[in-house]
């Protein structure tokens, strides 16, 4: 029997070409789950492809998409132009464009996407946040600052109370490679800014990434 996988993917951006690439290799069926780490938004030109690639994976698996900060900036300027110039500074310009530069031009399917999105989501072992986490506060009790803003680089946690590997992004590694320690993974491999989109099957550690262009690399799981 095929083992249902569970799949998580780093921040996407706008990155569409790498996006359809990692889920032409990875093939999900109905048995596996893809974790979107949130950022499917700004920066990259796509965004717009991202979401409606996203609307039809629902139809192919099971989906969790959790939600960025960069969802959050651009739902609040949807809500009060006066946070525009600031999401739009943040990355926002791209994903304007993609909309045609008018935001009245995105459909009611995506408005409810970027509403479903959700906080966290956990599983036996592992649980998906998208930023960082406080080691000693279960995840229905985490600051938001923590869950959708602050870096690794500010502050490395140490493991969580609940025993469980966290699986997170918001961090680009420079480096284009995962950063894993013993507690924690972390996905965003700076896909924008000339890295790789990062999928990880969290079970296995089997790594696929692409690029921009949608060049594939892939990387078999470690044994155990």
């Amino acid at each position: 029997m095929t083992r249902s996988r569970t799949i998580a993917i780093g921040d996407m951006h706008g990155c569409d070409a790498a996006l359809a690439r990692l889920l032409d290799v990875i093939n999900p069926d109905t048995s596996d789950t893809i974790v979107g780490l949130g950022d499917y938004v700004d920066r990259g030109p796509d965004t717009r492809s991202i979401i409606d690639r996203l609307l039809r994976l629902q139809g192919t698996c099971q989906t969790v998409f959790l939600l960025g900060n960069h969802e959050l900036m651009m739902r609040s300027a949807l809500i009060d132009a006066t946070d525009r110039d600031f999401w739009l500074r943040s990355g926002g310009e791209a994903t304007l464009e993609s909309y045609d530069n008018d935001l009245d031009s995105i459909s009611a399917p995506h408005l409810s996407f970027f509403d479903s999105c959700v906080p966290y989501y956990e599983i036996e072992d592992f649980f998906f946040v998208h930023a960082n986490y406080t080691p000693n506060l279960a995840l229905d009790r985490q600051p938001d600052f923590a869950l959708f803003w602050e870096h690794l680089t500010a502050h490395m946690p140490g493991p969580h109370v609940s025993g469980k590997t966290a699986v997170l992004g918001h961090t680009p590694q420079r480096s284009c490679e995962v950063l894993e320690r013993r507690h924690l993974i972390c996905l965003d491999t700076f896909c924008y800014g000339g890295g790789w989109l990062t999928a990880m099957d969290v079970e296995s550690r089997q790594v696929w990434q692409a690029d921009m262009n949608g060049e594939l690399r892939t990387q078999e799981p470690v044994a155990d």
